[in-house]
């Protein structure tokens, strides 16, 4: 991988990973479209690692409210009488996030091989747009971070698993599956930031323990490539996250719907008129 292909990645990927359009279904077409194998371990997990770069900006964006739930969670732990709505928040993302891990490996050969194809892509982009045009427009949208429970949590964390289908979208999984649970808006992009900062943490470091030999061996990405991916995406990432946030206050999530359609029906015309294959 040239350098300049790890920084049109890395864009890719601090862009896309916290936006409801699916960051492993565009890094995969991008893949694809520089000839990249996609299905190949080294690309695998160089897609994997440098997710590393988003989550490092998640913490660093979101720092006060996770010292914040942290201590709650602690203090909670330690006195009954302090266990409030932080604490109830700290005992949902742990929920979500062990829910996921679980799903997660044991669906580690299947998202590592088949899920690959950009058929999947397709699929994920244009099915799941339903429930969230859907969700965005029925859920009542009442409920605010004061009343998130570890049940909530543990039904996020089942519905983001759901993301290991590319083009699903890991934000916009949780975000949707928060609308339909009555939460608002902007507490379910926060909610999906929080489940997704263990998630990435867990995800980014388990493949780079299992995956290193792939990106290091002969014909691999390289480490050169990987870590310029994972700076890019932290750097981008940030604004993403800055301007998410921004947006869902005052808007819907319609031009993301309109926006995974489009893209998804692109790709679909182009898989099937042959100009790019599938795997």
């Amino acid at each position: 991988m040239e350098w300049w292909q790890s920084v049109i990645l890395g864009v890719v990927e601090g862009v896309t990973e916290f936006l409801p359009i699916s960051s492993t279904g565009h890094l995969t077409v991008v893949e694809k479209l520089m000839g990249l194998p996609i299905n190949d371990p080294s690309v695998t997990a160089y897609t994997a690692i440098i997710q590393i770069g988003a989550m490092v900006a998640s913490i660093v964006y979101f720092w006060s409210d996770i010292i914040r739930i942290a201590g709650a969670w602690f203090a909670g732990l330690a006195d009954k009488a302090k266990r409030g709505p932080d604490f109830q928040l700290g005992w949902a993302v742990i929920a979500g996030f062990t829910v996921t891990a679980v799903v997660a490996l044991l669906l580690r050969d299947l998202v590592e091989g088949p899920l690959r194809s950009l058929w999947f892509v397709v699929g994920g982009l244009l099915l799941w747009s339903v429930p969230m045009f859907i969700g965005d427009r029925v859920g009542k949208q009442n409920r605010g971070e004061d009343s998130i429970t570890w049940k909530d949590g543990a039904i996020l964390g089942l519905i983001q698993c759901l993301s290991l289908v590319p083009g699903v979208s890991r934000s916009g999984a949780t975000i949707t599956g928060g609308l339909f649970l009555g939460i608002d808006r902007i507490t379910a992009t926060r909610m999906s930031f929080f489940l997704g900062i263990p998630t990435l943490v867990a995800a980014g470091m388990f493949q780079a323990a299992t995956s290193a030999s792939s990106i290091a061996a002969p014909g691999g990405i390289g480490w050169v490539a990987t870590s310029i991916g994972i700076v890019v995406s932290f750097v981008v990432a940030y604004a993403s996250i800055a301007w998410l946030l921004k947006f869902v206050a005052t808007n819907d999530f319609t031009a993301f719907v309109i926006y995974r359609v489009v893209v998804g029906l692109v790709i679909g015309g182009l898989l099937l008129a042959n100009v790019i294959s599938p795997v």
